[in-house]
């Protein structure tokens, strides 16, 4: 009984058991649930908390790889983060309600890391959101104050595997210095360790030594390669194996599993002749190898950092704000504002820092930031976070903290408002990573067989199918289309045109049919002559004009105030204030109602248009219609010429206008005939248009507005373009954003994406040259490892040069004038 006892014992634990949640091996203890083992409570935990929120479907991912809990998590670990000083300086946002941190989470590691945390509102429904940002590996949370706690929201995490890291710098409100010093340690050591090999190995190199006296000096060389390529090898190329092992784990070949597959057969070769004296080895070529891949990827991390940091830090879109300096209002850019200012925010304009609310109350809209469409109301002396917007009458607020370029670009990009487009590039370089790998092993183990059976050459086999894994990277044709976007981005950003990223720029180079707003657009918000027609105003009417259209960000509003620029307004409280697209303003002066706006909006059923060259804002008191300000706008310079270009490129042209027929002969020679011209288009009749376009004719359509009215037409069309002449109308619905007086280039612009993409073309060519002549000489054995792994970066900054000197001299060719 006990030999069958033991031998059963033995048995079964001689039998491999892995834990079905993280995949490793269960070594401690095993716990069987449901027909499934795992490693630890932690495990099981983590798995009965997805089945229990129907996400068990995270275990058919691909790359699926489970964490196991930490250890050192304990029930209250996070009860500090509930205390007010520390939950302040955590939290990113929030309205009372609704709130957002964005925290770090070392141990995400793969698309399913991902996937999980993305799930996240599955396990509580009070998390409204989470969205990644692998690169950073960090998680943004938005959820519900009331629902869950700060506290309980960190537990949450960390019991399915990601507990957060903070530390005193996000308390302290410091950034962590992230430049990571590891790779040029590796490159460093690998350096070093090939520039040794390559001396004690001199002596091969020239045929010296080869008396039987010096044979033991050659062995002891051999051997003091073999302890220096070791650390190279398990130290410096480590990147390469963990990367290749990952995609293994996923059932796929990445393009590292080539790379690792040739340093193997490179040290073994290499060890197999020093152990057997019957050669000096590879080590040579291996460290070699190694340290000019590290160079490659050094300069391709460099590159992409100074695209990243170009994008977030130079590439400042425009946006103003109103600055009361000595009661006197200044236009100042969001950059250069400072803690103490003062600011003046109209209604539907951008609040860009964090301040604190000085007007007696105001009404913010969120839904920037948390997708709630709902405004929220707010008291003097309340912090009001960057993102919202004034929803009624201006408000004065006091700056707090400087402003976040970035952060402003993060509002941009929020998902709540992006385009739902399919990526081609991203899907490009996804088929290309799944089966380039396959191709060069397939090529490889061709090349190794006929060296090695038909030619009976081991050594030129093993070194043909070593260079050919090593030459055939598809490192430039992967990151052809990042440099070339990345450079793109920079050149359209210098002229003053800001593409939301290189998707907007590929969409942009196929538009065929554009589409123009017309006040705040192709008209100048600065110049404008403006007539008073019917009752002579008071002065008292005029400090009313001036008081509620000083509220509004609209072109009209702007210029009437621009126009009673000697007329002092009054700081009384607004009551009751309201602003309808297309139509006007609506406040109550003490127990006055005022009105400012259309025909229709202040009750005349019926207008006889006389002056067809002029806006017109009507002004009514408690119903008694005063009269109107004719204003005579003024188109921005070059704008027949910009738009006779479109034309001549075969583009279509169309004009959506929500104001009266006006200025119609004069537009009509510049869109080419009347019928491309409509008028008092209400907002959601531009959507409908712009949706006519594309399902009907088939049309990809470029929409230009000003982002305040046409927020709906901006977001349906193709690329949505909004003007900013100095202003902070700031509209997550649009893909780009360009200064006024850039509008003239915008056939410029379109040009410039076109060539961008022949650009991205011309540059795979190059890639593929790269590839098909290095195989070429691999295949044929005449190709040694260290040249084929010079070629990697070789490559990397042809693409990169060919890229930056194509598009400067395409920017320069097209922007010349």
């Amino acid at each position: 009984m006990y030999t069958l006892h033991r031998e059963t014992l033995e048995r079964e634990t001689s039998t491999k058991h892995t834990c079905y949640h993280c995949g490793e091996e269960c070594k401690d203890e095993i716990i069987s649930k449901d027909d499934h083992e795992f490693c630890c409570d932690g495990c099981y935990n983590v798995y009965d908390l997805l089945k229990g929120s129907d996400l068990c479907g995270y275990y058919s991912i691909e790359q699926a790889g489970g964490i196991s809990p930490d250890k050192g998590y304990f029930n209250g670990k996070f009860d500090y983060l509930d205390l007010p000083e520390v939950r302040e300086k955590l939290l990113e946002f929030t309205d009372g309600q609704l709130a957002r941190v964005n925290w770090l989470v070392p141990k995400m590691h793969c698309s399913s890391c991902i996937w999980l945390l993305e799930q996240l509102y599955k396990f509580n429904p009070a998390v409204r959101s989470s969205v990644v940002n692998f690169p950073e590996k960090k998680v943004r949370i938005t959820f519900e104050a009331d629902e869950i706690k700060l506290s309980e929201l960190a537990a949450l995490i960390s019991r399915i595997g990601y507990e957060p890291y903070i530390s005193l710098n996000d308390l302290e409100g410091r950034q962590i210095n992230k430049w990571n010093r590891t790779r040029l340690y590796k490159i460093g050591i690998a350096g070093f360790c090939f520039g040794n090999i390559m001396m004690l190995s001199f002596p091969e190199y020239f045929h010296l030594g080869n008396s039987g006296s010096d044979q033991d000096l050659r062995v002891t060389f051999g051997f003091l390669n073999l302890a220096l390529s070791l650390p190279v090898l398990l130290y410096c190329a480590s990147d390469f194996f963990k990367s290749a092992w990952a995609a293994l784990k996923g059932r796929y070949l990445n393009i590292d599993a080539p790379i690792v597959l040739a340093l193997l057969s490179i040290f073994g070769l290499s060890l197999y002749q020093i152990l057997s004296e019957t050669g000096p080895g590879y080590f040579d070529s291996l460290t070699g190898a190694v340290f000019f891949m590290l160079v490659g990827r050094f300069f391709q991390d460099k590159t992409y950092d100074g695209i990243s940091f170009d994008r977030d830090y130079k590439s400042y879109f425009p946006v103003a704000v109103s600055v009361i300096k000595d009661g006197v209002e200044h236009r100042t850019p969001v950059t250069e504002l400072q803690p103490g200012d003062i600011i003046f925010v109209r209604n539907a304009e951008l609040i860009p820092a964090d301040a604190v609310l000085l007007s007696p109350d105001a009404w913010i809209d969120y839904s920037f930031v948390s997708g709630e469409a709902e405004a929220v109301a707010r008291k003097r002396g309340e912090t009001i976070y960057a993102g919202g917007k004034q929803t009624g009458p201006a408000i004065e607020l006091e700056v707090l903290r400087q402003v976040s370029q970035s952060y402003l670009t993060q509002l941009w990009n929020n998902d709540a408002f992006s385009k739902e487009k399919e990526d081609q590039k991203k899907t490009l370089a996804t088929r290309i990573n799944r089966y380039f790998s396959t191709i060069v092993l397939i090529i490889a183990s061709v090349t190794f067989s006929v060296w090695f059976f038909a030619k009976n050459d081991p050594q030129t086999a093993f070194r043909a199918f070593t260079t050919c894994l090593l030459v055939a990277c598809p490192c430039g044709l992967l990151f052809s289309s990042t440099f070339t976007n990345g450079n793109i981005l920079s050149l359209f950003g210098k002229n003053r045109c800001y593409p939301k990223n290189a998707d907007a720029v590929e969409r942009l180079s196929h538009i065929d049919t554009v589409v123009f707003d017309k006040t705040g657009t192709i008209t100048q918000s600065e110049e404008a002559d403006i007539e008073f027609i019917g009752e002579t105003f008071s002065e008292e009417e005029l400090v009313i004009i001036k008081t509620i259209a000083s509220q509004s960000s609209h072109p009209l509003s702007r210029m009437i105030v621009a126009e009673l620029a000697n007329v002092k307004a009054s700081k009384r409280i607004l009551v009751d204030y309201a602003e309808v697209s297309g139509a006007g303003i609506q406040a109550w002066w003490g127990s006055k109602e005022v009105r400012l706006g259309s025909a229709a909006w202040v009750g005349i059923s019926s207008e006889i248009q006389k002056e067809k060259s002029s806006s017109r804002v009507y002004v009514s008191i408690d119903q008694h219609i005063l009269g109107c300000l004719s204003i005579h706008i003024q188109y921005r310079e070059n704008l027949p010429k910009a738009i006779s270009e479109l034309q001549k490129s075969s583009f279509q042209t169309y004009l959506l206008s929500g104001d009266k027929p006006t200025d119609t002969e004069l537009l009509s020679n510049i869109f080419g005939n009347e019928t491309n011209l409509y008028f008092n288009q209400k907002p959601d009749e531009k959507l409908h248009f712009i949706e006519n376009l594309q399902t009907r004719l088939q049309r990809n359509v470029l929409m230009i507005g000003d982002g305040l009215n046409d927020a709906g037409a901006l977001r349906q069309s193709n690329v949505g373009v909004a003007v900013s002449d100095d202003t902070n109308n700031f509209s997550p619905s649009c893909d780009v954003i360009i200064e006024g007086k850039q509008l003239s280039q915008l056939p410029g612009f379109i040009k410039l994406a076109r060539a961008g993409q022949k650009i991205i073309k011309a540059s795979f060519a190059i890639s593929l040259i790269y590839n098909i002549l290095g195989l070429t000489f691999a295949i044929g054995g005449k190709l040694s490892p260290v040249l084929a792994a010079i070629l990697m970066p070789v490559s990397l900054i042809t693409i990169v040069g060919f890229t930056t000197l194509a598009s400067n001299l395409a920017a320069r060719r097209i922007f010349k004038n």
